[in-house]
Order: structure tokens, then C-alpha cells, then sequence
């Protein structure tokens, strides 16, 4: 009997021992998210290429052909002839320089938002799955950190997720006298459903974890 109590707590040792099998996919986490620092910093530099009055060619997804060859310049239609993003299905579009400035810095929000939601993972998931990080005392501990548990770290992830469709459906309506309609439509269907998942999360976290103060009538 006593052999078989001590398997047992070797047993649940080892399985309590297992969740260390996550920290390799928090430090893959990190190698990304130096991924996304590279991307930030090249399209921070090709934000200072860009000339003021002049009109750039871009490659956008989705589009009304009708409506791109009434606005298609010389330069992209060749651009297009020539194969430029052929292969994925791309078409070359003419936008003025100030808006090709307003997709550049809505792509650096984007990276940004994106870097943010890598770091609320990183730092939230392993120490709620993996092991404390004892920032009681540190200086630099992240506000959100103290209330974190598991379903909390899901509405947080489902808001951060929220901002970042934000950002991609408003390139969608400066884009929109290019795109397809039923393009457009998807996106804010998508976003929307965003939406909903996030107050359906904040919702049911609320009734498992209700308030103190309705916990306590």
C-alpha cells in the first residue's frame, strides 16, 4: 500500500512538473515578438521614403476591378503587367501620398497592438500556467498583472483582439473605393463577431467571478 501511494505522488509530481513544458513556447513567443520589433523598424524606415504630392501604387487584396480601373495610373497598371504580386492575387492601386502615410502608420499601430497582445501572453500565461514571477516588489510590475487569472487573461486577449480589427477594418474604409463590396462587408463582420466574443467572455467571467459585494448578499 505503501509503495503505491508513494507512485501515485510521484505520479502527481510529474504532472505538476509538466506544465514547465510550456515555458519553450513563451521564449518562442519572445522570438516572435523580435520578429515584429524587425518589422516595425523597416516600415518605420520606409515611412521616410515616402514624397508628398506624388502618388504611390500599392497591393491591395479584395478588390472591384471596375472600380480600381477608373482610378488605376500608367504606372500601376504597367506595375500589374509586369507580374507584381500576380501570384497572390494583388492589384495595383494609386493612392495619394498622404493617405499611403495614414495605411504606414495604421500598419505601425497594428505591429504595436499586436507586440502588446505577445507581451500580455508571454508575461500573463506563464505565470498563471507555468510559475510565479514574484513582481510583488518590483518597481516595473504591470498593473494588470496582479488581477490576472485565467478568465480574466481572456477578455483582456479578446479586447486586445478588439483594437487590432479596429485597426484593420478602418484600412478597410479608407481602402473602400477600391475593395469589393462583399469585401467590405466580411471585414465588419468579422469584426463584429469580435465584438460579440468579447462581451460573451466578459460575460460569463462576470458570473463565475461575480463581484464581492453581489457575493456576499
Amino acid at each position: 500500500m505503501k509503495g503505491f501511494t508513494k507512485s501515485i505522488n510521484v505520479m502527481k509530481g510529474f504532472i505538476f512538473w509538466s506544465r514547465w513544458l510550456q515555458a519553450p513556447l513563451y521564449l518562442g513567443l519572445i522570438i516572435a515578438q523580435g520578429v515584429y520589433v524587425y518589422h516595425f523598424t523597416v516600415e518605420l524606415v520606409h515611412l521616410f521614403d515616402i514624397d508628398a504630392g506624388t502618388a504611390k501604387c500599392i497591393t491591395v487584396y479584395g478588390t472591384d476591378k471596375k472600380k480600381v480601373e477608373s482610378t488605376q495610373s500608367t504606372v500601376c497598371k504597367k506595375k500589374q503587367a509586369d507580374g507584381a504580386n500576380a501570384r497572390q492575387g494583388g492589384t495595383q492601386v494609386a493612392i495619394e501620398a498622404e493617405v499611403k502615410v495614414m495605411l504606414s502608420v495604421l500598419t505601425l499601430i497594428d505591429v504595436v497592438m499586436i507586440a502588446n497582445l505577445l507581451v500580455m501572453v508571454i508575461i500573463g500565461g506563464y505565470e498563471t500556467f507555468v510559475s510565479r514571477l514574484q513582481l510583488e516588489r518590483h518597481p516595473d510590475q504591470p498593473e494588470w498583472l496582479s488581477q490576472v487569472n485565467a478568465g480574466m487573461l481572456k477578455v483582456k486577449l479578446a479586447m486586445a483582439l478588439i483594437g487590432i480589427s479596429s485597426i484593420h477594418l478602418l484600412k478597410t474604409f479608407i481602402l473602400a473605393p477600391y475593395l469589393h463590396n462583399d469585401t467590405i462587408m466580411w471585414h465588419v463582420i468579422i469584426h463584429l463577431t469580435f465584438v460579440a466574443s468579447a462581451i460573451a467572455m466578459a460575460f460569463t467571467d462576470r458570473l463565475m467571478h461575480p463581484p464581492k459585494s453581489n457575493a456576499a448578499k
